[in-house]
This record gives structure tokens, C-alpha cells and sequence, in this order.
């Protein structure tokens, strides 16, 4: 999937992958930013619980982005594909000044969301500048390319990893999450070395990445953004490894990001956060 293209006078939304496992009592400076970039109270965020096999996840979220000052957030529980065909929850996608998509498997929202009117809506939401955000499977279906799942480890292998088509909001960056808790460095640098086009952005949980419309990654949370930049790739020996054999990968640069540190997608550029 390509990402809807803005028109001369529009600016695509901000981007938001956030690792999982984020705040939501006490200080949720993740999601409270995602209201305040959604429009804080003229906000109307849709959530899509569609990864997540439980029930309450949707209506979890609607207390949470209320209770932060959104004037409305409305659950979306897409569960079969049949149901993106319904009109009053398209129309209410439609009106939204904010999308976020749960936790859960990001598989079952590619299965349930993919080829379908809604996630080209989404697309084109995003397109015209309505904020799309994400958490943990949320997070990873947001670019072109999904990681469908991998192994762990630091090493990457031939074999490691399984893409699959995401939702196409950008083909800039490839996501993974909860990514120091579940030592998943391996697994990124795999899906990487089949093409050096897109950089890794491996968040950590309770991390967000806000991409904005200019594309310059700002890390909000308490803990990093691992981003790693493959466009000097000297050689990859991905075409000829065999299943399970370490890779060779030469010319990778990595970045670890905390709170309040850059990185511009444009320049592959990182920058410490100011003092």
C-alpha cells in the first residue's frame, strides 16, 4: 500500500508509533500529547481496537482520552471485515480529528483492515493532516511495511523475520515495539537488510515517536527510540544466507534516543535532546 498523497495545499498528519505499555494514570504525557495534537478539547479521537481480543479495550481507551480533555473518543470495534462496511462508524472515522490503534496483533488488523474503505480512509485522513497514531500492534501496522512477527535476539538470522503489508501511512520508517523489553535488535536489522530504503525505529514501551508532517522523529517517554539507519549499508548477506545463519551487515549506524532527542528522516540526522 502506497501512502494517499496530500494535496498542494495540505500537510500530512503527525505520526505516532508509540512501543507499548504506555502511561495511562498518573502522568500519560504520551497519550495527553496525542489529545493536544488531535486538538485538546475540540478533539474527536477514533479508536480502533481491532488487534486486541478483548472486549474492553476500546472502551478503556475512550475513558482515557476523555478524562485528558478530547470532547469525544469513540470506539470503532472492528471484529470482521464485514463490519467496515458499516456506515455510521465510517461516518464517525470520517469526522475524527485523531485516529489511534490499540494493542493486541497486529496481524488481525491487517487481515480485518486491509484492501478495505476504512484503511484508505485512514490513509487519507492522514494525508489531509488528521493525527494517526498507535500502540505496540498499532504501532507496527502504520508504515508500508509491517513486521508480521520474528524471533528475539541481537543477532539478526536469515529467516528471522516476517513482513507484511501495513497500512501504508508512510514507506519512510519500519517499526518495531516493545523493542529493549523483548530484545528484538535482531529481528529489526533482518528486516532491514532486505533493503537499506526505509530506517528502523525500534521503540521501547511507554516510548512514542511523533513524527511530524515535515518528518523530524521527536521521542517522548521514559525510555529510548533505537533508531537504525541503514542507508550506508556496504553489503548485506541476506541473498545468500541460509535459514538461521547470522547475517553480515556492514555500514549500519544505530542511534539511541531518549526523551526529548531528534532525529530528521529527511537528513538521517540525530540529535541529542537540548538542554
Amino acid at each position: 500500500m502506497s501512502p494517499s498523497r496530500s494535496s498542494i495545499d495540505e500537510t500530512r498528519g503527525w505520526i505516532v508509533p508509540v512501543g507499548g505499555a504506555e502511561e495511562k494514570v498518573g502522568h500519560p504525557k504520551i497519550l495527553q500529547r496525542f489529545v493536544r495534537i488531535s486538538g485538546e478539547e475540540d478533539s474527536r479521537i477514533a479508536i480502533v481496537p481491532t488487534a486486541s481480543s478483548l472486549d474492553e479495550t476500546g472502551r478503556n481507551y475512550e475513558d482515557i482520552f476523555r478524562d485528558l480533555g478530547a470532547q469525544s473518543a469513540i470506539s470503532l470495534p472492528y471484529r470482521e471485515r464485514v463490519d467496515t462496511e458499516r456506515g455510521d462508524w465510517f461516518e464517525t472515522l470520517e469526522n475524527a480529528t485523531g485516529v489511534f490503534f490499540t494493542g493486541g496483533n497486529q496481524l488481525r488488523l491487517s487481515t480485518t483492515l486491509g484492501g478495505t474503505q476504512v484503511a484508505s480512509l485512514v490513509r487519507r485522513l492522514n494525508a489531509q493532516g488528521i493525527p494517526v497514531g498507535g500502540t505496540s500492534a498499532g504501532a507496527a501496522i502504520l508504515p508500508e511495511h509491517m513486521i508480521a512477527y520474528g524471533g528475539i535476539g541481537g543477532t539478526p538470522l536469515a529467516g528471522m523475520v516476517s513482513l507484511a503489508p501495513g497500512l501504508g501511512l508512510t514507506n519512510r520508517f519500519l517499526i518495531d515495539q516493545h523493542f529493549r523489553q523483548r530484545d528484538r535488535l535482531g529481528r529489526l536489522l533482518s528486516a532491514l537488510s532486505f533493503n537499506p530504503f526505509a530506517v528502523g525505529l525500534g521503540l521501547d514501551e511507554d516510548t512514542a515517536a511523533f513524527i511530524s508532517p515535515d518528518n523530524l522523529v521527536r521521542v517522548v517517554g521514559s525510555g529510548a527510540v533505537t533508531v537504525v539507519d541503514v542507508s550506508e549499508l556496504g553489503h548485506s548477506s541476506i541473498a545468500d544466507a541460509r535459514e538461521g545463519e547470522p547475517l553480515c551487515m556492514t555500514g549500519v549506524q544505530i542511534h539511541i534516543l531518549p526523551h526529548g532527542a531528534t532525529f530528521d528522516l529527511n537528513t538521517r540526522t540525530a540529535s541529542p535532546p537540548e538542554s
